[in-house]
């Protein structure tokens, strides 16, 4: 863009009038110099801000009315048993027939799928879930969708791993590891797990379970040192698993059996507290080499709900040389054995 050129304004004399003096003309405004080609860029207009995005109930609720339209319209009258009927134009099951089959009112369901703000109720979106046949995933996004806290019903705890699962775990050693479920039950265990944890006295008890071991097992022959702090974090992780299994027979036979097993752990259950899973440092015994400070950190496995790879590491140097020493002391009678 060139230079602009500015007008040269001609000068004028005039004589002042007898009387009141006029007034002053105005200032003759000049155009501003037009910016060189390398001068900085004019800044832009700022446009209109961007609409706030939806608050997040709001989503949600956009969400689930999206959801369920979807999978309503997977769902056929053949798939329950329902004749197709004349002119029906909608794909899969009509909002009547949903609400029909899941014994709720048309306008309340009608209302949820629109995604207005109502309340539903567990049993009712489990309704909603057999007649949409839902899978356990799909059950619950339903769920979080509604903001209805999900539980999975009378789910059957792991009682064993499979082989990919196990050469894992095998594969960490010297690091000692196992799989653990919710109730701490043992799963599956590698070799330097065995060595340090698996004592006579443990053996002896003929319960693979770790709860059952730390509190019914004599507390000279404990592999775990700080007992009394240790213990009740342990009883609070069970708590946090035991509030999805409430009332199961296997829960409740459980805490039965071991309550009255065990007074500490009655006492310690009767506190109520709650604390999740989480990395830990632990003090345990070995018979030959003494103390050993170990991190535990727990890894979830797919495919296996509420199990853990529960796998330790030596915190301290003294720790990885005693491990070591244990390591030689196994490999020495293996050999001795062949």
């Amino acid at each position: 863009m060139g230079d602009v050129t500015t007008m040269d304004m001609p000068r004028t004399t005039t004589t002042a009038p007898a009387g009141p003096a006029a007034p002053a003309p105005a200032p003759v405004a000049t155009p501003a110099p037009a910016p060189s080609p390398t001068s900085a860029p004019v800044p832009a207009l700022t446009s209109a801000p961007a609409p706030a995005p939806a608050p997040t109930p709001t989503r949600r609720r956009a969400e689930l009315a999206t959801f369920l339209r979807g999978r309503r319209a997977r769902v056929t009258p053949a798939d329950v048993g329902m004749p197709p009927g004349p002119r029906r134009r909608t794909p899969g099951l009509r909002r009547e027939e949903v609400a029909q089959l899941s014994g709720v009112g048309v306008t309340w369901y009608t209302w949820l799928e629109q995604g207005r703000p109502i309340n539903a109720s567990a049993q009712v979106l489990d309704a909603v879930a057999r007649t949409l046949r839902l899978d356990r995933a799909e059950r619950e996004h339903l769920y979080h969708l509604a903001e209805v806290p999900y539980v999975a019903r009378h789910q059957m705890a792991a009682t064993a791993v499979d082989q990919e699962i196990q050469g894992i775990i095998d594969a960490l050693d010297p690091h000692p590891a196992a799989v653990y479920n919710s109730r701490y039950d043992i799963l599956a265990t590698n070799a330097a797990y065995r060595h340090l944890f698996v004592v006579p006295e443990v053996a002896a008890i003929g319960v693979a379970n770790v709860l059952w071991t730390l509190f019914v097992v004599p507390e000279l022959h404990c592999p775990l040192v700080f007992r009394d702090s240790e213990l009740p974090v342990m009883v609070a992780t069970l708590r946090e698993a035991y509030g999805r299994h409430v009332g199961e027979p296997a829960w409740e036979d459980y805490i039965r059996e071991l309550s009255a097993a065990s007074p500490m752990f009655a006492r310690l259950w009767a506190s109520g507290d709650v604390v999740p899973p989480g990395p830990r440092v632990k003090t345990f015994r070995h018979e030959a080499v003494g103390e050993l400070r170990m991190t535990s950190v727990s890894l979830s496995i797919n495919g296996m709900p509420e199990c853990r790879i529960v796998a330790y590491t030596p915190d301290d140097e003294r720790t990885r040389e005693r491990m070591e020493r244990i390591r030689e002391r196994v490999e020495r009678v293996r050999a001795q054995a062949v």
